[in-house]
């Protein structure tokens, strides 16, 4: 309910990158940090497209494949694939979409701080349903879904 009567609001633009903001945060439950890695963590979206839909990021503030080393990209895959188990484990979706933004005319929305989007997905759904001026409808509050991931991961 708090998403959804909060659209439209117009927040202060942040200044910084939301990855390293909440990595700096010292919350990682306010952050939504769901796990840390000593080269990637896991966060869940705040403004998830689904239930669920998480994101793998590389701690360090770069923005490119070419630029991050093979143990931050593997570390990110590991957090990938822990983030499916527990999506599986916490929601039983029937797919995933799985997918990186390189740039920002690919789509990124944080093009300078690499990251992987983890999306559960079932058959029939829509992505999201927009109701009014771009505001999405999800089943659950995104403490809700922290919760669960949490207890899914183990952590």
């Amino acid at each position: 309910m708090a998403y959804v009567t909060s659209a439209g609001a117009s927040p202060a633009r942040p200044t910084g990158c939301i990855f390293c903001d909440a990595l700096a945060s010292g919350n990682d439950r306010l952050s939504l940090i769901l796990r840390r890695g000593p080269n990637a963590f896991l966060i869940l979206n705040k403004y998830p497209y689904a239930s669920g839909h998480v994101m793998a990021a590389v701690t360090r503030h770069v923005g490119s494949l070419e630029e991050i080393a093979a143990e931050e990209i593997g570390q990110v895959m590991e957090l990938v694939q822990a983030a499916v188990r527990a999506l599986n484990l916490a929601y039983t979706p029937e797919g995933f979409n799985v997918g990186l933004n390189q740039g920002r005319a690919a789509g990124a929305g944080v093009p300078k701080h690499l990251h992987i989007h983890v999306v559960p997905r079932w058959s029939g759904d829509v992505n999201f349903m927009p109701v009014v001026s771009d505001t999405r409808v999800l089943p659950e509050s995104l403490d809700t879904t922290y919760e669960r991931l949490l207890v899914a991961l183990g952590s």
